[in-house]
């Protein structure tokens, strides 16, 4: 990407050329909603914009615009709002500077308009980041047709606990495959001129104490370092992320939003960032209101920006309070001076600063040809085959088949949260609570942030029918699967809420003459309504919600031969299905391609290739379960039960990281004659681990795998992972075909914070191995490293 260039000197200068309110003015954001007026003549079906409110709202200027998304029914009335807004902008901010707006990117642009991917966690299952890289460029070419600068995504969390409702929006439980994918999604994004991203959330924020949201995080800085931080630490080095938003959570006592030595001495001076740190929504407030760390908005703000928290959002309830504090000499003005250099230098970078970097070319309308092709090619990698006994794939017209399930018949359940219909959805169920159609709910003491967890009977059909609106060529899947199959029924049986009607010989009746059963269940994921995950939305145990699992017991006790498709967007306690199910395919929350990739991929139209960035546990109680979990710690424990649950018959997970199976077989081996001038097929050349491989398709139909390295540090004086994927790659080949393939990684991969506080690696022996999971690792050769 172009960046331009200008003199840090040029942004000092503009500095000190304007007063401590305009100074401040620039750290903080504007509710796009305090600007909605009457429709305007031309535009009658959405709130019209009062830019002229601004000067009442904002004398001394707008650093940013928050909550954009609410803005236009369609990319012409949202493109055209925005301009009327920065022009409103640039008329009270002096020097005729625009305002930062942001919109949110995981699944693709946050709006009707824009293309809806699969979600973050269902990118990950594909193991490819360059098709990552193609989708975030084109949510990045909708974000600069629309007239808006910051992308908030990716999400580089790293989560390992289910419980947790934002698992769908990461990609997964591991520090490589996330910071490979991140690093690929940045980079798309920034492909883009005057598009930045904006990587989420630092630091720690999805391994939270119980898995409850925002709650503390109970990590040593090893971890933080070593793990967790490591997506970060990749797209600042290798895709230049330029704004980094802090994580809701504390960490040892101190909130991230405050925390000195996080936000500036580990990510400005180890992590070498230069950019912009953006506050999470209210993490400012939350200082006050949920830490109880501060006392007054002013010493909440002194604490944020002192720590390196350079800009509040959405709002200004507590950065406002600047200038008092700076007045009261209890806030240094040469803090908020650096602050406003950050916020003015990524205006100059994308093009808000007259007379400073670049000035972009106009915006080329997104391809959307291209955006559906690639969303097509995400979901057809996404899908899982998590076991089969042969059942799969199916034959058209072959048997009668019965499908029933409360997520067959559909569309909304396959959209996560940040997507068009979730977007949708929020004001729809805030009108519902303020007109008091909410049962339970009271008005006048509703809180926005209670939204995500109350429940609204009565909406599912209003919700249903906003995402088919949205989406109207979308399919669920028994759209998918009659279109494929006439021998196809639907029977509506099992609801994610608990139903009492449903008995066994009302399901053995309802599926009396069918040859195959065909049961879509899983979990709804979203911000409003009747979800079971989501953001603020944490499960006391990850299981399939409603009556689905007493549904499965129904259907396993008529003999019938069972196929089940689970929709979820995180790992689900699945043992039930497991033994009931002669195949189970997951479905990672494909979004508008949902129905027919699953009906494509049950029908062996797709042969599936995905493979999983999360553990499924056995049990609750096994959780966090990983695979890159400690030496003398988790499932792979060298002493065995002796040091596991002794009310666990298996201790390891029901499905492991990487597992993934397809309608062919592979085989991986070392290639000891690929090409080494010693034989070998392992080995480390100029700090670079490189195994040679063979690859062979052994089944009879052609098919895609991943190729998935580890590596193993066999003594340290820091214990060490049991193992750590470093490197990856997918490769497809006909049946019968046999290929060589070179993973490679540099031995910087397996550096972690040695014992005197320097990043490094001890001299010792390594174990590499390679294979297609983490549980299915083939081969293995043992090197030297240091």
């Amino acid at each position: 990407m172009a960046t331009g260039e200008w003199n840090p000197d040029d942004i000092a200068r503009l500095v000190s050329r304007l007063t401590l309110e305009q100074k401040v003015a620039q750290l903080s954001g504007l509710n796009t909603p305090e600007l909605f007026g009457q429709p305007d003549e031309d535009l009658p079906n959405v709130p019209g914009i009062d830019a002229g409110r601004l000067k009442q709202l904002r004398p001394h200027g707008l650093g940013h615009l928050s909550l954009a998304w609410f803005l236009g029914g369609d990319a012409d009335t949202l493109r055209t709002q925005l301009a009327k807004i920065q022009a409103g902008v640039r008329e009270v901010t002096p020097f005729g500077i625009g305002a930062l707006v942001h919109i949110e990117g995981i699944n693709g642009f946050l709006h009707a308009s824009g293309s809806q991917f699969p979600t973050a966690w269902a990118q990950a299952t594909t193991w490819d980041p360059a098709l990552v890289r193609q989708a975030s460029a084109v949510t990045s070419a909708h974000t600069r047709d629309a007239g808006i600068q910051l992308l908030f995504a990716p999400v580089m969390d790293i989560n390992r606990d289910p419980r947790w409702g934002r698992v769908h929006e990461t990609y997964g439980e591991d520090p490589e495959l996330a910071a490979q994918l991140s690093v690929a999604f940045v980079q798309g994004v920034h492909q883009e001129e005057g598009v930045l991203a904006t990587g989420k959330h630092f630091l720690g924020y999805g391994n939270s104490e119980g898995a409850l949201n925002q709650a503390a995080t109970q990590l040593g800085r090893r971890a933080l370092i070593d793990e967790y931080a490591e997506p970060f630490r990749r797209a600042i080095a290798e895709a230049g992320l330029a704004a980094v938003m802090n994580s809701y959570n504390e960490i040892d006592g101190v909130p991230v939003a405050a925390n000195h030595w996080l936000l500036t001495e580990f990510l400005r001076g180890t992590l070498g960032f230069d950019g912009l740190v953006l506050g999470d929504y209210d993490a400012v407030n939350m200082l006050r209101t949920h830490h109880r760390a501060a006392r007054t908005e002013g010493e909440a703000a002194v604490q944020a920006l002192s720590a390196g928290l350079d800009v509040e959002l959405p709002g200004n309830t507590n950065y406002v309070s600047l200038v008092d504090e700076v007045a009261a000499g209890r806030l240094d003005e040469k803090v908020v001076d650096v602050a406003v250099g950050r916020v003015l230098a990524v205006k100059a970078r994308v093009g808000l600063v007259p007379d400073f970097g670049p000035r972009p070319a106009p915006a080329v309308r997104p391809d959307r040809a291209e955006a559906a092709e690639i969303r097509r090619a995400l979901a057809a990698r996404s899908t899982v085959l998590l076991q089969n006994d042969g059942t799969l794939p199916l034959t058209p017209g072959e048997r009668r088949i019965v499908v029933v399930g409360p997520a067959a018949d559909e569309l909304r359940i396959h959209f996560g949260a940040y997507t068009s219909v979730s977007n949708a959805e929020m004001p729809l169920g805030m009108m519902a609570v303020m007109e008091g159609r909410v049962p339970g709910v009271d008005p006048g003491t509703f809180n926005f942030t209670d939204i995500f967890q109350t429940r609204m009977p009565g909406m599912d059909a209003t919700f249903e029918g906003v995402a088919r609106d949205i989406h109207p060529e979308a399919r669920t899947v028994f759209d998918g699967l009659k279109a494929l199959d006439a021998k196809v029924d639907f029977v509506s049986l099992g609801r994610f809420e608990k139903d009492d009607s449903q008995d066994a010989e009302m399901v053995r009746a309802a599926v009396a003459d069918a040859d195959l059963v065909l049961a879509v269940l899983g979990e709804r994921t979203g911000w409003v309504g009747n979800n079971t995950a989501g953001e603020g939305q944490t499960s006391v145990s990850p299981s399939l919600p409603g009556d689905q699992e007493d549904l499965l017991d129904h259907l396993a006790a008529t003999g019938k031969p069972l196929v089940t498709v689970i929709v979820s967007g995180r790992p689900l306690l699945l043992g039930k299905a497991a033994r009931a199910s002669n195949a189970i395919l997951l479905a990672p929350l494909l979004g508008e391609e949902a129905g027919t990739t699953i009906a494509h991929t049950l029908y062996g139209l797709i042969n599936p290739s995905g493979k999983l960035p999360s553990t499924f546990p056995r049990h609750l109680g096994q959780i966090p379960l990983y695979h890159g979990h400690h030496h003398g710690s988790g499932y792979a424990h060298p002493t065995g039960t002796r040091h596991g649950y002794g009310d666990l018959d298996t201790q390891g997970p029901l499905y492991a990281f990487g597992h993934g199976l397809s309608y062919t077989d592979f085989e991986v081996t070392l290639d000891e004659q690929g090409g080494a001038q010693d034989g070998t097929a392992v080995e480390v050349v100029h700090g670079v681990v490189r195994a040679r491989l063979t690859v062979v398709n052994t089944g009879a139909v052609e098919g895609e795998t991943v190729v998935q390295l580890y590596a193993r540090d066999e003594f340290a004086s820091v214990v060490r992972p049991v193992r750590q994927l470093i490197a990856f790659a997918r490769v497809a080949l006909a049946a019968g075909e046999r290929r060589s393939i070179v993973l490679e990684a540099p031995v910087e991969r397996l550096h972690y914070t040695l014992t005197d506080g320097r990043r490094g690696i001890e001299p010792g022996d390594v174990t590499v191995l390679a294979g297609l999971a983490a549980d299915a690792l083939s081969c293995a050769a043992t090197i030297t490293v240091g």
